[in-house]
């Protein structure tokens, strides 16, 4: 089975594209959602989390995102640490579900797989584009936060002329009709690819 990473800054819509491909039948593993999840049944990641910011990264057994966003987003050394808590987690997750999946190909929806070095760990990867104007209005408006807390997030990611250069294959995602286009046309290239693996 082939495994692709589909990836992109926040606010460029990976996860619009991300169901586009599961309404094409490919299973799609999205990432931020699961770590959310392993960081509330883990017990070790749970325990991991704590040691590392304190009791107050969970009020009630549940994370108190706004508590983690505020502390790692501004310190890209905690952010770094707790990437490596979390990280390996969904990694062996991720493995565990694409073994069950009946399909060509599967997508691991992901964030920073060039930040972290993790192309390698991917058949091909696919990345979603959006100029950094359009990023941080969509994020505003689904976040309901200010700019500048968009701004500081997308500091923490790569720029994306350097990651296009990494990536197997792009996806502008400015309108939604050429993107599901985009989409349907790199599916057929991952069909047929798929057969090699």
């Amino acid at each position: 089975m082939m495994i692709v990473g589909l990836t992109g800054g926040i606010g460029s819509g990976k996860s619009t594209v991300a169901k586009m491909f599961e309404e094409l039948g490919v299973p799609v593993y999205d990432s931020d959602k699961e770590a959310k999840k392993l960081m509330m049944a883990s017990a070790e990641v749970k325990s991991k989390i704590q040691d590392l910011l304190g009791k107050s990264a969970y009020i009630d057994g549940s994370l108190n995102r706004s508590y983690i966003a505020g502390r790692v987003f501004k310190s890209p050394e905690l952010l770094e640490k707790l990437n490596g808590i979390v990280h390996p987690a969904v990694r062996i997750h991720f493995l565990e579900w694409a073994e069950k999946q009946k399909a060509p190909y599967v997508i691991q929806e992901t964030a920073l797989i060039f930040e972290n070095g993790a192309q390698d760990k991917y058949d091909r990867t696919i990345l979603v584009t959006a100029p950094a104007k359009t990023r941080i209005q969509r994020v505003v408006d689904r976040d309901n936060v200010g700019e500048q807390a968009v701004v500081d997030r997308i500091k923490n990611q790569l720029n994306d002329e350097k990651k296009q250069n990494l990536a197997h294959y792009l996806i502008e995602n400015l309108n939604l009709d050429r993107t599901k286009e985009r989409v349907n046309e790199l599916h057929l290239k991952l069909l047929a690819l798929a057969t090699k693996f």
